[in-house]
């Protein structure tokens, strides 16, 4: 195509647009651009894959265009299209960088956060993170509502990048983030989990008789916090003070008024006050019990949920000496979370890419997140630390609340949970 022809062939397009279309045009080309400049200069992505990344978003913006001009200016096909599309795009653009709405799908955080807990959870606290896996169908996360199959592709992939934040995260913040344990799916498509963040990078944290110390010193629980108990009754049990404290979790565990439930310190105090309950025990694990599936999965350090540690969570930029009890505990991270796939222990000696090493310097941020429901929460006393680039935002209020056991439509919405800040 020759100069002319080129010029053309511009002058013809931009002679499609109306000065609305223009600004919204150049608008759309200037954050593509942004971006682009952003990922290359910035974030350091390969400049094969932005150039690519780049020119599919240019054509497919100049693409929209030329199409919607082939209907008629206010008609109603061209109206809806143009509504549909600035919905999409707006929304995409809301939801990737500065808030998005949430649900609680589990109890990990009862009674703090309840199932069926609508949140807005913020991305701009922590800083926005830039999509890792950009190209994937607006509004769903890793499949598709229903063919079940992949949201996403592949490739191509953008490496980690944070916009700056408004804030650190911060020991006790309620934090959403990607499940790290999970293989197979790319970083930004891992599964949704929401926890308290109880350790931050530089932390010893340590769990004595339920108790989380964090440098030694005893943390504030939170104030709905549960713990499982055995529960001896009299062979009765009055539901009203299991509705009175919403008591939801466990059930009788035999045929002699015997009863596993899981209780905040309210809870507990009320049922100990009742005439029909002979005795309220704890379950805590013991001091040195230690089991099996307790990260980093050495039963006889003594490990259990109950009582847990020391460990001491990384920062960027740490060094640690390798030992036999640093490998175990960091052999994960170093090797899937900060990409080291050749690291290895042979004979008590540590290598990377065939090289002896004795000492690793971290490159990112690591946290360690808790339920609040301590008895009843797969979290980092499984599976261990959650890497910076994990990090979704902060979960900040639930707007919205449907008891998911209640039929009654009136009934259903949590009236007392709307808007309701997360502490």
């Amino acid at each position: 195509m020759t100069t002319e022809n080129k010029t053309n062939y511009y002058q013809r397009f931009f002679n499609l647009l109306n000065k609305r279309e223009r600004y919204s045009f150049w608008l759309m080309s200037g954050i593509n651009s942004f971006f682009f400049l952003l990922m290359t200069f910035v974030a350091g992505a390969n400049p094969v894959t932005t150039i690519l990344f780049f020119l599919l978003i240019q054509g497919s913006i100049i693409g929209y265009y030329i199409f919607i001009n082939k209907f008629k200016r206010k008609s109603k096909e061209r109206e809806w299209i143009d509504a549909i599309a600035f919905a999409v795009v707006a929304a995409t653009l809301i939801r990737t960088f500065f808030i998005e709405a949430y649900t609680i799908p589990s109890p990990s955080m009862e009674k703090s956060l309840l199932v069926g807990d609508f949140l807005f959870v913020s991305k701009v606290n922590y800083g926005a993170r830039a999509p890792m896996t950009p190209m994937s169908f607006p509004f769903a996360h890793n499949t598709l509502p229903v063919t079940q199959s992949k949201s996403y592709i592949d490739w191509p992939t953008m490496p980690y990048f944070r916009l700056p934040g408004f804030q650190k995260i911060k020991n006790n913040d309620v934090v959403v983030f990607n499940y790290p344990a999970e293989d197979g799916r790319p970083v930004d498509k891992k599964e949704n989990y929401i926890k308290r963040c109880l350790g931050i990078p530089g932390d010893t944290l340590s769990v004595v008789d339920q108790q989380v110390f964090i440098n030694g010193v005893a943390v504030e629980n939170p104030p709905k916090m549960q713990f499982k108990y055995f529960v001896q009754t009299d062979g009765t049990f009055d539901e009203t003070v299991a509705k009175r404290n919403d008591i939801t979790e466990g059930g009788p565990i035999g045929n002699n008024g015997e009863f596993e439930l899981l209780l905040t310190g309210t809870a507990k105090d009320d049922l100990s006050r009742q005439s029909w309950v002979k005795r309220i025990e704890t379950t805590l694990q013991a001091k040195g019990a230690g089991v099996h599936y307790i990260f980093p999965f050495k039963e006889n350090w003594g490990w259990n949920v109950d009582n847990y540690g020391p460990i001491y969570i990384p920062k960027s930029g740490d060094v640690v000496t390798l030992d036999s009890i640093t490998y175990f505990i960091y052999e994960r991270a170093i090797k899937v979370y900060e990409n080291n796939p050749t690291f290895e222990s042979k004979d008590g000696k540590f290598y990377l890419e065939g090289k002896e090493i004795t000492s690793y310097t971290f490159k990112q941020n690591y946290y360690f997140m808790m339920g609040d429901n301590r008895h009843n929460s797969a979290d980092s006393r499984f599976w261990g630390f959650v890497p910076e680039d994990h990090i979704v935002g902060k979960a900040l209020f639930t707007w919205m609340s449907l008891d998911p056991n209640e039929s009654n439509i009136f009934r259903k919405i949590r009236w007392n949970r709307l808007f309701r800040p997360i502490r």
